[in-house]
């Protein structure tokens, strides 16, 4: 039995932080980061059956074309995506009165639609990126149980490619769901690795007034490779969602908008627009599926 202070619930019986009960949430699952972002894509259901927001997390499960699809936004950061998925999990897979994990268990169909930016100059502002793999510099995964789901291989050779100083904690590489890449792929999508961050600032390599551990990390990361795969951009959430997900048995998937690129120092001129595209784009291949 797994006790009340692992599993808060609230008194109406729904999960500590998103405030669902399993009820509420679809197999089919879009996480965008903005809690703003969930009517943008829950504007083109043909019905919205329920809606709540507790914090930044906010929830709308409704239909597009006959598919039920959940909307929720997970806030930024992988310490975030750690509640979500784990508090997702836990609505389809232990018995939320007696405690106890199902003996049957749910795989979740999970799609980040996020804003990123490139770190490759041939990686335009409004282009698609889907994320092959997630390359997490955060190290909130490594409190996890990781060898099985991890790639060491690529692991080790980012390490030594950016001389990464072992202090700030091993980076760890995890793959995307195969199924829900080749529902989504399309000619449209750059493909590579996404690298993870744990904040937006120095973890990122912006300077204020505080002097970074690695002022050169960027423009290592900008010519790593591995078998064909290079890191085409920089954000903070993928690598835990893959991460969790694998972990967990759920399938997920990681596409961005391109608004930035870091490596020319431009940034779209119209970040709504292509935001919407992609939307589009997935809600189509989802309801499709």
């Amino acid at each position: 039995m797994i006790q009340s202070s692992e599993l808060i619930l609230n008194p109406d019986g729904s999960v500590y932080h998103l405030n669902l009960k399993p009820e509420h949430i679809a197999n089919d699952i879009i996480f965008v980061g903005d809690q703003n972002r969930v009517e943008k894509i829950t504007q083109f259901f043909d019905s919205i059956e329920f809606s709540t927001q507790k914090r930044e997390f906010k929830t709308q499960t409704g239909t597009f074309k006959g598919k039920r699809i959940t909307v929720m936004s997970t806030g930024i950061g992988p310490d975030n995506i750690d509640i979500v998925i784990n508090e997702l999990d836990a609505l389809v897979n232990i018995d939320l009165e007696t405690r106890q994990p199902k003996e049957k268990l749910t795989s979740l169909n999970i799609i980040r639609i996020g804003t990123s930016g490139s770190l490759q100059a041939d990686i335009p502002v409004d282009s698609f990126v889907m994320s092959k793999f997630g390359l997490g510099l955060d190290n909130m995964l490594r409190s996890y149980l990781i060898n099985e789901v991890s790639n060491i291989e690529m692991e080790d050779a980012f390490v030594k490619h950016t001389n990464w100083d072992l202090r700030k904690g091993k980076p760890y590489v995890i793959a995307c769901s195969e199924k829900l890449e080749k529902l989504i792929e399309s000619d449209k999508m750059h493909k590579g690795i996404t690298a993870t961050a744990g904040g937006f600032y120095g973890p990122q390599g912006r300077v204020l007034r505080l002097n970074i551990q690695d002022e050169d990390l960027n423009s290592k990361m900008d010519n790593f490779k591995f078998e064909d795969n290079r890191i085409t951009n920089l954000e903070m959430e993928t690598a835990a969602i893959y991460g969790l997900s694998a972990l967990l048995g759920h399938n997920a998937l990681s596409l961005n908008v391109i608004i930035a690129n870091r490596a020319s120092g431009t940034f779209s001129e119209d970040p709504y627009k292509a935001v919407d595209e992609l939307i589009a784009y997935t809600l189509k291949k989802l309801a499709s599926n």
